[in-house]
């Protein structure tokens, strides 16, 4: 049985059960009901508003549990949905917060997200001892997400191995710092699904929460 078939079989069962939960709930009332108004006091019969008012909690609780019935086969319904679709992402290159780079063949790209413009920003490339190897000054960017390129060249002239590694943002308006979001790149190698939803596997980012994703490439 497939993934997706044990999902639906899932979902059915469960309505199922719960359609039946209800259906008894139903019936033992309706039992007390009529065994009520049999052996009610002649002389002090049921008052018509009690009877309706408990026909009404009866079916507004009923109502309530087909709700909740609806509701999670909807959810279980999604959930599988969004397994189909991150599956689909496997072998593709997502950006993602993150502040790793990856240098392959003198090439290495990243990014970062602005909520507002700047004057100034300055990306800094570091080693795996935190040693600055190269800056790069992009000058004025404007609100949103902001991509750039390293060649593997550092500021001493050398070129750098490949391999990964890290990067920082300062960005300024008016002398002010202004927040930047770090963007990397990754590429997706499989998926993970779990109870809290569907996590992708990258070489360069780790494992992501796919609504973390920015872009899709």
């Amino acid at each position: 049985m497939s993934t997706v078939d044990a999902v639906t079989s899932g979902t059915s069962t469960a309505a199922t059960t719960t359609k039946s939960a209800v259906q008894e709930s139903e019936d033992r009332f309706l039992k007390l009901l009529v065994t009520q108004m049999r052996n009610q006091d002649p002389l002090n019969p049921l008052d018509n508003a009690e009877v309706t008012s408990q026909m009404a909690q009866l079916s507004t609780v009923s109502g309530i549990e087909k709700l909740n019935t609806t509701l999670q086969a909807m959810s279980n319904s999604f959930a599988s949905s969004q397994s189909l679709q991150a599956a689909a992402m496997i072998g593709r290159t997502v950006l993602a917060p993150g502040s790793s780079l990856l240098l392959q063949d003198g090439s290495a790209s990243g990014g970062f997200e602005l909520a507002q413009p700047v004057d100034h920003a300055v990306v800094t490339i570091k080693g795996a001892a935190g040693n600055t190897l190269h800056s790069v000054d992009l000058g004025a960017q404007k609100a949103g997400n902001v991509m750039f390129q390293w060649d593997g060249m550092t500021d001493s002239g050398a070129n750098a191995a490949n391999g990964t590694y890290t990067f920082e943002v300062s960005a300024t308006q008016g002398g002010q710092k202004v927040e930047a979001v770090n963007l990397a790149f990754g590429q997706v190698g499989s998926v993970s699904l779990s109870a809290s939803g569907v996590t992708l596997n990258t070489d360069v980012l780790g494992s992501l929460d796919v609504a973390t994703v920015k872009q899709i490439f």
